[in-house]
């Protein structure tokens, strides 16, 4: 990827990690992102209210909220229903997969993620949406 080759892409990263949601940031800001960050399920449901983003990375493991029911609420819900919602995690068996998919999730990034494949995901993603 190409230094703003994701212009103007809105993502919403939810992650109980501050690292995690600050390299995210890092990234996909120097691809050209728009970036918004929640730490957790319940968090992120304003914030994607507010955000209206193009892709969500949602973490599986997180306090109230985790990521397959962040996952499902937000695929219930018809304003964004369509927005895809991309599990970033380390529980990476074929049951987790099995539940994300459940849940509506749209793909799977596996942490530690790279700068190369989280921005793939967005662009695979972003053309679809």
């Amino acid at each position: 990827m190409t230094a703003n080759s994701l212009n103007g892409i809105k993502v919403v990263v939810v992650d109980d990690s501050n690292t995690i949601r600050r390299s995210a940031e890092v990234f996909l800001k120097q691809a050209g992102c728009v970036v918004a960050l929640a730490e957790d399920g319940f968090s992120a449901m304003s914030v994607i209210v507010e955000q209206k983003p193009d892709i969500v990375f949602v973490d599986v493991m997180m306090p109230r909220l985790d990521g397959y029911q962040a996952c499902a609420l937000i695929k219930r819900n018809d304003a964004f229903r369509g927005t895809p919602v991309i599990m970033l995690t380390s529980k990476d068996g074929v049951f987790d997969r099995a539940r994300g998919r459940l849940a509506g999730c749209d793909d799977y990034l596996t942490k530690p993620f790279t700068r190369e494949s989280l921005l793939g995901a967005v662009a695979s993603h972003a053309r679809r949406a």
